[in-house]
């Protein structure tokens, strides 16, 4: 998601500029008494105030919310929201009846994309004193089509209202903007979930349901641990809800699958070491992005070596962040085969989701998190990440609920290990 990184500092960056110039005029023309730092501290103040209104999209509420900010931003009457449809959403302020004079220019701003401007001299009005002296409707536009309009009213100078209105509809076009570029990446980050949950193996699901059906007569105690195991399993897997998960959730996730398949093997073809700092286990993370890791190792690493093999879990404390390897000594790959597969987003091929789980680590924590793979025919497979501790907006939903009702652990309590049989 580059792009998209680049874009939204770029709009962040041209707002912020826009904003402070209008304050810097603001200032000049109020001639206020107060330092030029008091009157900028308390606009950005107004502006931050409003912007995470504004990061909710365009609707009735976030426009009831922001008008308010806005109107004692630019000192004037009145300030109203338009929506594309040319509703009105908000009107703060006075001169609220000469809404209806402002109606026309309106549609032709919402049509056209151009500002236009409304002389109190040109309308009717019995009101006296009126509040309104000039009124601007400006549009405000995202990627070049229209969202909505603003509507300024003012009883002070022209010259000074027509910029204003202009640089403050600049600011909530980019904040608009952003939020629409938000959405966007959340709909990215649910569809590659979703083509992650296709390519689990249903060949697991099928092996997994066979050995627990070979366990009912011979083992039955066995049989229900491991049904249950496969229910739990399923249920963190096919979720629905939030993008995010912890360490510790994904960590338990992985010993409900390792358990499932090491009952199908047996201890002697597939055995696991863990090495987990407590430390990172609230490390937050996207959702699947560590159990495939796993998966991959065991289906592909090592059930393909005569034998079996060993698959190392590592969680690292390292600083601000946490360092995760799955390493297994299985039969490795072609580094230009993995360079192809780490290309490919949603992957048809052997390795289940290697390029999906890239992109989403580097879309939700940058490019430079994206995974490290060591790998040659023969000598296994290594892939790392790196977490950090902490990032903006990214936040794991509470654990869901067990069918009696009563919440999963929140703890994980993992010690170091030699290499063991899997349960």
């Amino acid at each position: 998601m580059p792009e998209l990184l680049t874009e939204r500092t770029v709009l962040t960056l041209i707002a912020a500029l826009g904003v402070l110039g209008m304050f810097v005029m603001l200032c000049r023309s109020r001639r206020v008494s107060t330092s030029m730092e008091d009157a900028t501290l308390a606009a950005l103040h107004r502006v931050t105030s409003a912007a995470p209104y504004l990061r909710s999209g365009l609707n009735q509420e976030s426009a009831d919310k922001t008008a308010p900010y806005l109107r004692e931003l630019l000192s004037c009457a009145a300030v109203g929201v338009v929506d594309a449809d040319g509703t009105l959403l908000t009107w703060d302020g006075e001169a609220n009846h000469h809404y209806d004079d402002v109606t026309t220019p309106i549609e032709r701003v919402l049509r056209s994309g151009k500002r236009e401007y409304v002389d109190h001299s040109d309308v009717p009005c019995d009101q006296r004193p009126c509040p309104m002296r000039h009124a601007v409707v400006v549009p405000l536009e995202v990627e070049g089509r229209n969202r909505g309009a603003l509507v300024v009213i003012t009883g002070g100078d022209q010259k000074r209202l027509l910029r204003a209105a202009e640089e403050l509809a600049d600011h909530v076009s980019a904040q608009l903007e952003l939020a629409e570029l938000q959405e966007s990446k959340e709909k990215l980050a649910r569809a590659e979930v979703r083509a992650l949950r296709a390519q689990i193996s249903p060949h697991f699901i099928y092996n997994a349901l066979n050995t627990i059906s070979s366990h009912v007569r011979t083992d039955p105690e066995q049989a229900r641990e491991l049904l249950q195991e496969f229910a739990d399993f399923t249920r963190y897997s096919f979720r629905t809800t939030g993008l995010y998960t912890t360490l510790a959730e994904e960590l338990r996730n992985i010993d409900r699958y390792l358990m499932l398949e090491g009952a199908r093997f047996g201890p002697e073809r597939l055995k696991v070491q863990l090495r987990i700092d407590p430390e990172v286990l609230p490390v937050t993370l996207p959702f699947l992005a560590l159990q495939p890791l796993v998966e991959n190792a065991v289906r592909h690493g090592l059930l393909s070596k005569p034998g079996g093999g060993t698959v190392s879990v590592v969680a690292a404390d390292h600083g601000n962040e946490a360092l995760i390897s799955v390493d297994d000594d299985g039969v490795g790959m072609d580094p230009r085969a993995l360079e192809s597969e780490l290309g490919e987003s949603h992957l048809t091929g052997a390795h289940v989701g290697l390029g999906n789980i890239n992109d989403r680590m580097r879309a939700t924590f940058g490019n430079d998190y994206g995974l490290v793979v060591e790998t040659e025919q023969g000598a296994g497979m290594k892939v790392i990440m790196r977490v950090p501790k902490f990032a903006p907006g990214v936040h794991p939903i509470p654990p869901e609920p067990l069918p009696d009702g009563s919440a999963q652990d929140a703890d994980l309590d993992v010690p170091e290990q030699e290499p063991t049989p899997v349960r």
